[in-house]
């Protein structure tokens, strides 16, 4: 008792001393509560409600100020983006919706099992038809190791795309049309190639070659070379989007694109 008394008094001391330097009074706090750390454990027990308020608010505060440096921060990203985009390869024999030689250019990194993929195959749609004639699609691949489905789609695709990308991308429509019927497997895959139109001979040939997956690898190699970790991963006109944003968060980058005299449309 007479060691917690004592102890309580350099406590009190800190505060009732005078003027002291900042680091002068961390450091004698920093003592006291060495030799004795139940003087904290005894002030929580004396003013619990007092201790819990100033937990919340210091979380509070840490939370906000921690918020603020996500939002600088990613504006600062952003910024950088528009001066230096980001540069997806587009290949000769590339599956492509829209025009070729469109003003807008929309590259999605994804993966088939990928719930928001689902939900960013719909962001797609719609700026497809609000951008009809001025916009091109490009899908390409970053199927995830913990979506046990995702790889094979992937390669059903790039097999059927070999021989032609409407079909190709009929049956990226079935599949996110359907999405939950991956579970089915090959059975699932085979029926939605199928009614895409697909050479099944050619395809079962096709699905496991070199080519197919070579393909894939260097899809995920210029998503990981972009920081696109997760799926859905976009670029709009070289801007990056992390994750299913909604449409309006791409006309927006859209709309700073024209102000800046990057698109005109």
């Amino acid at each position: 008792m007479k060691q917690i008394t004592l102890s309580l008094a350099v406590l009190s001391s800190v505060f009732l001393m005078g003027c002291s330097s900042d680091k002068d009074i961390k450091a004698q706090i920093s003592k006291a509560l060495q030799e004795d750390p139940t003087i904290l454990t005894k002030a929580i027990e004396q003013h619990p409600a007092e201790f819990i308020t100033a937990l919340q608010n210091a979380a509070k505060n840490a939370q906000e100020s921690m918020a603020k440096v996500k939002e600088d921060e990613e504006k600062k990203q952003l910024e950088e983006s528009f001066s230096k985009p980001l540069i997806a390869e587009i290949r000769s024999d590339e599956a492509i919706r829209g025009p070729k030689d469109a003003v807008l250019t929309l590259v999605e990194y994804s993966d088939f099992e990928c719930p928001f993929c689902s939900r960013g195959n719909e962001t797609v749609e719609k700026l497809m038809k609000k951008y009809e004639g001025k916009i091109r699609f490009v899908y390409k691949h970053l199927p995830l190791s913990f979506h046990e489905k995702a790889m094979i789609s992937a390669q059903y695709f790039e097999a059927i795309r070999i021989q032609n990308s409407d079909k190709a991308f009929a049956f990226h429509d079935e599949i996110f049309k359907n999405q939950s019927k991956l579970k089915e497997g090959t059975a699932f895959l085979d029926s939605a190639a199928k009614k895409a139109g697909a050479d099944m001979v050619k395809l079962k040939k096709d699905l496991n070659s070199d080519a197919v997956k070579n393909r894939i690898a260097a899809d995920v190699a210029e998503a990981g070379k972009f920081g696109m970790s997760g799926t859905p991963g976009f670029l709009i006109n070289g801007v990056p989007v992390r994750g299913a944003y909604p449409a309006e968060y791409f006309v927006s980058l859209i709309e700073e694109l024209q102000k800046r005299g990057q698109v005109k449309i």
